[in-house]
């Protein structure tokens, strides 16, 4: 399943970027996530792993994710290669544009359970994509405008 959101930001893209990278900024972007940590001593860049904890509708899904992409100020992506999800794929791209950026967000995840999943897909996971995707982009802009 695979869902894209794009918003509009009256920021340059640095002050998105920093909200993507830096840790203390993950609470307020997404309101799921409950727990974030890095792994090891790499705390940015490609390569660098962490730990996230989300809870949705009373379920707790845990991850370990790794930095796929990080091209400065234009391009963030990472995978979960450990989890509740058979893949979960996550990219950020920023586009500078004459009044700010634009901001776009992809997020793929895939169950891991065979038919079954594409049930479980449909019951739980779209509903929960639609409403958080929304969300992330819109508490992103407030924040980069904010920091104008």
């Amino acid at each position: 399943m695979k869902m894209e959101e794009s918003i509009d930001i009256a920021a340059p893209p640095e002050n998105i970027w920093v909200l993507l990278t830096k840790r203390e900024n993950v609470f307020a972007i997404d309101r799921l996530i409950s727990r974030f940590d890095f792994v090891g001593e790499q705390h940015s860049g490609m390569g660098t792993t962490f730990y996230m904890v989300k809870k949705t509708d009373g379920r707790v899904i845990r991850s370990l994710c790794t930095f796929t992409e990080w091209e400065e100020n234009k391009r963030l992506a990472f995978h979960q290669f450990m989890g509740d999800v058979k893949r979960m794929y996550v990219v950020y791209t920023i586009e500078a544009t004459e009044k700010g950026s634009r901001l776009t967000l992809v997020h793929e995840v895939a169950m891991p359970y065979w038919i079954i999943s594409k049930i479980i897909e449909l019951i739980v996971v779209r509903p929960i994509m639609k409403k958080v995707g929304p969300e992330v982009v819109a508490n992103i802009k407030r924040l980069a405008e904010e920091r104008r």
